[in-house]
C-alpha cells in the first residue's frame, strides 16, 4: 500500500537518524514507515555502506530500497565543525536522534546526549551498540553475529554434536531495532506527561538474551545448560521437521493437549493419543522419541502437500519450509500487502516487503523510495534557514553534498 508523505500515526515526528548499516536504520525505517520525517545523516562521497551491500541494481544495493525507504539523505562530513553545528541545529527542532556508533563516537563529535539535550530537552536519543553504552565491554566493537552469540541464541541454533550455525539474516540487529522501536514509544508516551526526552541504551546482545525465554530461570533452578535441539524444540513435544515422501519436510507443531489429541488421530495412532501418560507435555517429553517416530513414519509415505491437507483438515497447526520464492508466489502473502511492488528511478519494477504491523485506521506504508545519497540536502538546509549561498558555500567546502 502505498501513502502520502505526513499520513499516518507519526505523522509530524521528527527523527534524526546517524549511523549506518542495520540497527539503527532498520529502528529508523520502521518510524519513516508509519509517517516519521525521517533525515539520514551519510558521509559524503561514499553513504551508508548498505548501499553496496550483496546484490546491485545499477550500481545500488536492492536492500537499500526496503533498509531506506520513506526516508532523506543528507550527506554531512560529522568531521567538520560546521557540519556538527548544522547537527546541532537539526536536533533543536527534533524529536527522535537514533544513533549506532561505537560508545563515544557522538561525544567525540561534540554531539552526545548531554550537549543536545541541553539545547533541546525534549529530544528521545535512541543508541544501539554492541554491549551498551555501560560496563567492562563498553568499548568492544559488537556486530549483530557478536551480539546473538553473546545473548545465548548461536548456542542453540545447530544440531546436537556439530558445529552452532548462524540465522541467515542479520537477526540480532534486528531484534536490537525492534526493542530501540519500543523504547522510542515509551520514551514518546511519557514525554507527554514530563515534557522531557530520555536516552535509551539497547544493547545488541541484551536484545537478543531479551528472547531467550526460560535459558536462565532453568540454569538457575536447576543448573540445566539448554544445549542445540536441531530441528526439535527441547523441552516441548511433538514439534519437529518430519521428511516427507517427496524429499520436503513438513514442520508439525503438535505440542498442545488437544491438539496432539488431534495429530495423533489424523496419522491414525489413537494408541498413542488416548495413552494417559502422554495426556500432557511432560508425558510426551519423557517419550519423545516414540513419537517423532511415529509421526515420521507416516510423513514419510505422504507428500508435504498430502501431509499439511490432512493435518489442515484436523487442525494441527503445519507447515512446509518456505524458500523466497515459494513466498513471492503466496497468495496469502499477496492477499496481506506484503509483496510490496514499487517502481524505481530508472522505470524498472522491484518487488519489496511490506509494512507490519497492520494498523486498521492509521497504517503504514510507502511513499517515496529510498533517497540517493544527498538527494534531500539542499532542501533539508533550507528548512534550516540557509541561504542558497550557504549551502554553496558548504559544498564547496565539502562539508555537505
Amino acid at each position: 500500500m502505498e501513502t502520502k508523505a505526513g499520513i499516518g500515526p507519526l505523522a509530524g515526528l521528527k527523527v534524526i537518524e546517524m549511523g549506518q548499516l542495520i540497527a539503527g536504520p532498520f529502528a529508523a525505517k520502521t518510524l519513516a514507515d508509519f509517517g516519521a520525517d525521517v533525515v539520514k545523516i551519510e558521509p559524503p562521497g561514499t553513504g551508508d555502506p548498505l548501499r553496496n551491500w550483496r546484490l546491485l541494481k545499477n550500481g545500488t544495493s536492492v536492500w537499500w530500497q526496503v533498509q531506506s525507504r520513506n526516508k532523506r539523505s543528507v550527506a554531512l562530513d560529522l568531521r567538520n565543525a560546521q557540519a556538527q553545528e548544522i547537527v546541532r541545529k537539526l536536533a533543536i527542532e527534533a524529536d527522535v536522534l537514533i544513533e549506532n556508533f561505537r560508545p563515544g563516537a557522538l561525544e567525540g563529535w561534540g554531539l552526545g546526549p548531554d550537549a543536545l539535550m541541553a539545547a533541546n530537552p525534549r529530544l528521545v536519543v535512541l543508541r544501539i551498540s554492541g554491549y551498551g553504552q555501560t560496563g567492562p565491554y563498553r568499548d568492544r566493537p559488537g556486530f549483530g553475529v557478536v551480539g546473538e552469540a553473546m545473548g545465548g541464541l548461536r548456542h542453540l541454533t545447530a544440531e546436537p554434536g556439530r558445529v552452532p550455525v548462524r540465522v541467515g539474516v542479520s537477526i540480532g540487529d534486528t531484534l536490537a531495532s525492534l526493542h530501540g522501536v519500543i523504547g522510542i514509544l515509551m520514551a514518546l508516551h511519557e514525554r507527554h506527561r514530563s515534557g522531557k526526552g530520555q536516552v535509551i541504551d539497547v544493547a545488541l546482545y541484551e536484545a537478543v538474551f531479551n528472547c531467550m525465554e526460560s535459558l536462565l530461570p532453568e540454569y538457575s533452578a536447576f543448573g540445566a545448560v539448554r544445549g542445540p535441539g536441531g530441528s526439535a524444540l527441547p523441552g516441548i513435544a511433538p514439534s519437529n521437521a518430519y521428511l516427507c515422501s517427496d524429499g520436503g519436510y513438513a514442520l508439525i507443531a503438535g505440542n498442545g493437549d488437544s491438539i496432539y489429541k488431534r495429530l495423533m488421530a489424523a496419522i491414525g495412532r489413537d494408541d498413542l493419543g488416548n495413552d494417559p501418560a502422554l495426556a500432557n507435555n511432560a508425558g510426551r517429553v519423557a517419550r519423545v522419541e516414540e513419537i517423532d517416530a511415529a509421526i515420521g513414519a507416516w510423513t514419510k509415505t505422504r507428500t508435504v502437500g498430502e501431509v499439511l491437507a490432512v493435518l489442515d483438515a484436523a487442525a494441527v497447526p503445519a507447515g512446509r519450509i518456505y524458500t523466497v520464492a515459494d513466498i513471492a508466489a503466496d497468495p496469502h502473502y499477496a492477499a496481506r500487502g506484503m509483496l510490496q511492488h514499487i517502481t524505481l528511478e530508472d522505470g524498472e519494477p522491484l518487488t519489496v516487503p511490506g509494512v507490519v504491523p497492520k494498523l486498521s485506521r492509521t497504517p503504514g506504508g510507502q511513499h517515496r523510495n529510498a533517497p540517493a545519497l544527498g538527494q534531500d540536502t539542499d532542501a533539508v538546509m533550507r528548512e534550516l534557514g540557509l541561504s542558497e549561498e550557504q549551502i554553496a558555500g558548504l559544498r564547496s567546502r565539502g562539508v555537505i553534498r
